[in-house]
């Protein structure tokens, strides 16, 4: 009996120690997953890591955004540091303290009339033929600044329709002012440059030609150089000089003319007298001034 079962037991023993040795190698693979999940636990952490950057990036552009928020300030006092304009209400008295002494021409209504720094129009003079003459301009439609005196009008639409005959397009800057008009735009002159230079190129109201429906400035069709000095060197303005007074319109302030007229060269700027007179001034290279022997005291000094 104690054979049989030392023979019984040793089939039992050997399966066991089979069954450790298997436990064995499972107990071995087991730790190597465990090592192998070590690292994606510190991986968290590394993205953590990574996150703070775009937090470290934040003072960049609000430091970025700053300099601008601070300007403004700096414009406004730069703008407030400016030299206070001269008082609206000094400029009218001013005007109207020129105005006392000056000549009132006889008759306004005149196609020759002379209207310069020693002859006025009578108190609010207005026209009582002004039109649109259709003719293209760089003014809004309707604007009471596009009208001329009837028989100018025409004119002025015949020399635009030879001029672009020529292959020169013009077009109407400013023709009709009323005297309220010419009275606020010389006193705004004045509080930029005070009396003495803005009387150099803007006329005293009811001194001004605008406000006989005779003058107007124009330009060439784009508007480049309208109404200021680099106008005389345009195509525009070569052709007006050449051909103006052959529809009755004189370059009313010629150049080397100042002490006569009074007025600095603009060569924009046309004044409607008719063809005959137009033709005599031309041909004698002479202003309006000396045609009608009106020449200031002063300029004679």
């Amino acid at each position: 009996m104690k054979r049989f079962a030392n023979c019984t037991n040793h089939p039992i023993i050997l399966v066991t120690a089979a069954l450790l040795a298997l436990s064995g190698c499972s107990g071995l693979a087991g730790p190597a997953p465990q090592e192998k999940t070590a690292p994606p636990a510190t991986a968290p952490e590394q993205t953590k890591q990574e996150s703070v950057k775009p937090e470290e990036s934040k003072p960049a552009p609000s430091a970025k955004t700053a300099p601008p928020a601070e300007a403004k300030p700096d414009e406004a006092k730069q703008t407030e540091a400016q030299p206070p304009k001269k008082p609206p209400a000094k400029a009218a008295a001013d005007t109207e303290a020129m105005l006392a002494d000056i000549e009132v021409v006889a008759e306004p209504a005149s196609m020759a009339v002379l209207v310069n720094k020693q002859r006025k129009l009578p108190e609010n003079y207005t026209p009582t033929d002004l039109v649109f003459p259709n003719v293209p301009y760089l003014l809004p439609k309707k604007s009471e600044k596009r009208k001329l005196r009837k028989e100018a009008a025409a004119a002025l639409e015949a020399l635009f329709a030879a001029a672009k005959a020529d292959g020169v397009s013009l077009a109407g800057v400013s023709a009709y002012r009323s005297h309220t008009y010419q009275k606020a735009l010389f006193n705004r002159y004045v509080q930029i440059d005070g009396v003495e230079k803005a009387r150099t190129y803007s006329a005293v109201p009811g001194t001004s030609e605008h406000e006989t429906g005779l003058a107007i400035d124009v330009s060439g069709i784009d508007g480049k150089c309208a109404a200021t000095s680099c106008f005389a060197d345009t195509k525009e303005a070569k052709w007006l000089a050449e051909h103006a007074q052959e529809y009755g319109f004189i370059i009313r302030y010629p150049e080397g003319k100042e002490a006569i007229t009074g007025y600095m060269y603009e060569p924009w700027h046309l004044r409607y007298v008719g063809t005959e007179i137009a033709k005599e001034i031309k041909a004698q290279g002479i202003t309006l001034e000396e045609y009608l022997g009106v020449v200031p005291a002063s300029a004679s000094e």
